[in-house]
């Protein structure tokens, strides 16, 4: 079922979701569906519980080949549940994020360019990864809401913010990388 995503503004998306503990049950199976639905048809490259009102440490994610998204390199579809993420130096990289929460708008965020992460997939099984560029953007980008913090948040100059439609236009460049 698609579901609202909530929008900047919403009390709900700046709460630190809970840990999930039941890995058998039919409602984390109909969250991961709804949550399924919902990306597929905002077209997203992932979405976080939290982003459709359920306040869980569950994210999903996976870009490439998106209409908006039609350069960013393939990340695998995933499902990330109770995520621990370790980034790998200290080294950081500027890029342009938009959100669903965040309909309109664009801005430059600096996040880790490697990062080690890991926790659980639907079927409870522990996984890790370590990844680098977009793919470790997308990761944090997502992992943010559990912890009630939306991109602008970590914005260091708000003169790389807008909207898209303006801001890209003033610029003279389209975003490349956006998550």
């Amino acid at each position: 079922m698609i579901r609202e995503v909530l929008r900047m503004g919403d009390p709900r998306l700046l709460q630190v979701s809970q840990p999930v503990t039941d890995f058998a049950g039919a409602a984390l199976r109909a969250l991961l569906q709804d949550m399924r639905d919902t990306m597929a048809h905002e077209d997203g490259a992932g979405l976080a519980a939290p982003q459709i009102g359920v306040p869980l440490r569950v994210v999903i994610f996976g870009a490439g080949g998106q209409r908006r998204y039609p350069d960013a390199p393939e990340v695998p579809p995933t499902v990330l549940i109770n995520p621990l993420l370790t980034a790998l130096g200290e080294e950081e990289e500027p890029g342009w994020e938009g959100c669903l929460s965040v309909p309109g708008l664009r801005g430059v965020v600096p996040r880790w360019r490697h990062l080690h992460y890991a926790g659980y997939d639907e079927n409870g099984q522990f996984f890790e990864r370590t990844v680098e560029g977009f793919h470790a953007r997308v990761v944090q980008h997502e992992v943010d809401h559990l912890d009630g913090i939306l991109y602008p948040h970590r914005m260091r100059d708000l003169s790389l913010f807008g909207f898209t439609d303006v801001l890209f236009k003033s610029i003279g460049a389209a975003p490349e990388g956006d998550t």
